[in-house]
């Protein structure tokens, strides 16, 4: 018997991942972990289950056409009643984690080291209790030892391990930045709530354009070790950007996973006026030949502003991606905004 991941994503941007076996269908498995989807007949008529698959493949049994039209099915819409997996998959619920009487996950974990990447950064490793199911992109709430305080991280990691990192911006007298500063240790424990957020990586169709600002590179570190593990026949573009050059951390882990995806390529801007080929903003240097003709899938990661500057620029070019996936964060530590 095989068994498959499913990642349930609920629209308050909880994410839960459940084991389905491959003769299980998704609804059984998720009841069986204590995880009550939408649901009424559980015969295929009522439609009260339905659902967006967003990754992998699957079977349906059998169903009404009125609960699910020929439509709806093609555009990836299934009743969970009678899902049944054929690989993993990403399944988006069309209510909240409370409603589904679940919640985040917190999962135990200890500090193994903190290295201070730059004058700017750190990066922060742990052990946790048990392998983290998430979506390349996404984040978990990290307690702060000592304090009865979360910030919000997205890991640098891939999925499934149970070492974990996370790429954190030094920020002066932040909480998090204070004690990754003067008090961290090795042993220092701690709790992961999550996975949570609606950045992540979807199937990849088209060509993609990934622009991350300063520790914004934390979701697509995640994101290049799928790539890695997994493969890609279409192109890749990176934009890192920065105010210094010595922001540019995990640089070298960013082009060696670019040698093993083979068609990753990776663009640095800086802000400062410091020697470099490409200098300014991103918006001075993504062009209308990086957006495919419209024909690609946009993910960025970065500052409100940046966010705000990328999007004007798509208009000024005149040319809109299929897709845009964008995640803000803020200066203050608190939790970011996704999209």
């Amino acid at each position: 018997m095989t068994t498959f991941n499913i990642a349930l994503n609920f629209e308050d941007g909880v994410t839960r991942v459940i084991q389905c076996d491959d003769d299980e269908k998704v609804t059984d498995a998720a009841f069986r972990q204590k995880i009550n989807l939408p649901m009424d007949c559980r015969d295929g008529v009522c439609g009260t289950c339905k659902c967006r698959v967003e990754q992998g493949k699957y079977q349906l049994e059998f169903f009404m056409d009125e609960s699910l039209t020929e439509d709806e099915a093609a555009k990836g819409f299934a009743l969970t009643c009678q899902m049944i997996p054929e690989e993993d998959c990403v399944v988006r619920v069309p209510t909240s984690s409370a409603a589904c009487k679940t919640a985040p996950e917190a999962v135990g974990a200890e500090v193994l080291g903190v290295d201070r990447l730059s004058a700017t950064s750190f990066g922060l490793r742990v052990k946790l209790a048990k392998p983290v199911g998430f979506l390349p992109g996404q984040y978990v709430n990290l307690t702060v030892p000592g304090m009865d305080r979360h910030r919000s991280y997205s890991f640098s990691s891939a999925p499934g391990a149970t070492e974990a990192s996370f790429l954190i911006r030094n920020l002066p007298g932040g909480v998090m930045s204070s004690y990754l500063s003067d008090r961290a240790k090795a042993g220092d424990a701690l709790t992961a709530t999550g996975p949570m957020g609606a950045f992540y990586l979807r199937p990849i169709e088209r060509a993609q354009l990934w622009l991350a600002g300063g520790t914004g590179l934390a979701p697509f570190l995640s994101m290049l070790e799928q790539v890695a593990a997994q493969g890609s026949d279409h192109p890749i573009t990176l934009y890192y950007a920065v105010t210094r050059a010595a922001d540019l951390v995990e640089l070298g882990r960013v082009q060696a996973l670019a040698d093993k995806i083979g068609n990753l390529r990776v663009i640095t801007v800086l802000a400062a006026d410091e020697d470099h080929p490409r200098k300014g903003f991103v918006t001075d240097h993504v062009s209308a030949t990086d957006l495919n003709g419209g024909d690609c899938d946009v993910y960025l990661c970065g500052p409100p502003p940046m966010v705000d500057a990328v999007r004007a620029h798509f208009g000024k070019l005149g040319v809109e991606p299929a897709n845009f996936y964008y995640e803000k964060f803020n200066p203050t530590e608190e939790k970011a905004e996704a999209a």
